[in-house]
């Protein structure tokens, strides 16, 4: 595997990969509308000082134009002012295509996200995951992570 900066030239990849994360969290959340809403500013993320959007290249499809397998990103954001830390790291987008699951990507994507922020004294770190999605929870946790709180949601039917 290759990993490296994601450039504007893998937006037309990135933006599929992004469907595949839709896709993965509609059984989670029913409020995610039909079609294809898009999550991420991604030139955004792609051109900020303030993020880094890493990709996983999978050398072995060269001949192959969609060769990303997995993405994440890191963007340093302004806390809020009640907490000890001015800033932090919030972590996003970790897709890894199916058949590249359990090669343990998005720790390695993870650790050098982790890592650039720290060279940037930044040190704390957050990410949003569904309560039910076991898998990512787990492998948030090889990492360190811990649960810090729940997000409800009521929709009342009228």
């Amino acid at each position: 595997m290759n990993f490296r900066p994601a450039q504007i030239t893998d937006l037309a990849r990135l933006r599929e990969l992004e469907q595949g994360v839709v896709e993965a969290e509609r059984p989670f959340n029913a409020n995610i509308r039909a079609g294809q809403p898009h999550y991420y500013d991604l030139d955004a993320l792609i051109s900020s000082p303030k993020s880094l959007l890493l990709v996983a290249e999978d050398l072995g499809r060269i001949e192959d134009t969609n060769q990303i397998v997995a993405c994440g990103y890191a963007q340093i954001r302004e806390s809020k002012p009640y907490f000890q830390h001015p800033q932090h790291c919030y972590l996003g987008f970790m897709y890894v295509e199916p058949n590249h699951r359990g090669k343990a990507l998005i720790q390695q994507i993870m650790q050098r996200l982790l890592t650039w922020s720290q060279d940037k004294n930044i040190n704390t770190f957050y990410l949003d995951v569904y309560a039910q999605n076991t898998a990512a929870i787990r492998a948030y946790e090889k990492l360190g992570f811990k649960p810090l709180h729940i997000e409800m949601q009521l929709s009342k039917l009228t």
